[in-house]
């Protein structure tokens, strides 16, 4: 399946008494790149979430955003820390008495001092909360995998109209080289002609310097190969698997038979197709880098 490395997906949801948002993002990368803003309370969820994600995204760089709160509060306790409520009480009797104030101390008044106060969260059930995670992250995932691959759809149409535009071209060159030996080996025999007058042509002369500039312009093997990749392109696209990094490989190849074509290319015409089938593989090969 050809997808995009450009996708989004965003879902906020109650699930087990956990208020639950979840959004991500992702663009290109040659790599798997992770990154995740989460509570620092739920942190352990990083990793599962990492692992999880690898599922669903082979490339590109993934950026996650998540808060958790708990509907309910979650479960706390209050525990009070009786030796600095003595120290507060007993500064304040002496503060009473060393002033001569009204004795109002209350549990209101000690009450104002936080510190006498801590309030221990009940421990984590990290089973409990991811299951609950998980609920959301499908949800999300889903969307943005859909937009995934609903762009690397419209990437393969346009990927696949521009390789048949090569293979177009490169069935051109394949006739158009033969004719450049026949015409070669015209211009040779009329030029010896005009040279020698009436002393008549070696034929055989002319037989074995046309087979020279045969041997020495042919392109046969970059073509053959170059449809051949051709065809391997179309296979990779068509295939069920992540199909960028291939693809992207195969780019090389084709580029490298296009530049030994262009290099032996003598003739004009096969020169200009040449650069036709370059600015058709560099646009692939833009498209193939938003692939997944």
């Amino acid at each position: 399946m050809v997808r995009s490395m450009t996708g989004y997906g965003r879902v906020q949801q109650t699930v087990d008494g956990l208020n639950i948002l979840f959004e991500i993002k992702s663009v290109n990368h040659r790599y798997f790149e992770f990154n995740a803003r989460i509570p620092r309370a739920y942190g352990y969820i990083e990793e599962k979430l990492k692992s999880y994600l690898q599922n669903y995204i082979t490339r590109g760089k993934v950026d996650v955003f998540m808060t958790i709160d708990a509907v309910d509060g979650g479960e706390s306790e209050v525990k009070l820390n009786y030796g600095i409520a003595d120290s507060y009480i007993a500064a304040l009797k002496e503060l009473q008495k060393r002033y001569n104030l009204s004795d109002d101390i209350s549990v209101s008044t000690v009450a104002r001092y936080n510190d006498i106060f801590t309030v221990i969260k009940a421990p984590d059930d990290e089973e409990r909360i991811w299951n609950a995670v998980k609920v959301v992250v499908d949800k999300a995932v889903e969307g943005f995998v859909a937009m995934r691959t609903a762009e690397g759809q419209r990437l393969k149409t346009d990927i696949v109209a521009r390789s048949k535009k090569v293979a177009q071209l490169v069935d051109k060159v394949e006739k158009r080289s033969p004719e450049t030996v026949e015409e070669y080996r015209n211009k040779l025999t009329a030029r010896m002609q005009e040279l020698l007058a009436d002393k008549g042509i070696d034929e055989n002369r002319i037989l074995l310097e046309a087979a020279i500039y045969a041997d020495k312009v042919s392109v046969t093997e970059e073509t053959v190969r170059l449809k051949s990749h051709l065809k391997q392109f179309e296979d990779i696209l068509n295939s069920d698997e992540p199909v960028g990094r291939k693809l992207d490989f195969l780019m090389q190849e084709m580029n490298r038979e296009a530049n030994t074509i262009g290099s032996k290319a003598s003739d004009i015409e096969i020169a200009k197709m040449v650069v036709d089938i370059k600015a058709e593989l560099e646009k692939i090969r833009e498209q193939i880098q938003n692939l997944e």
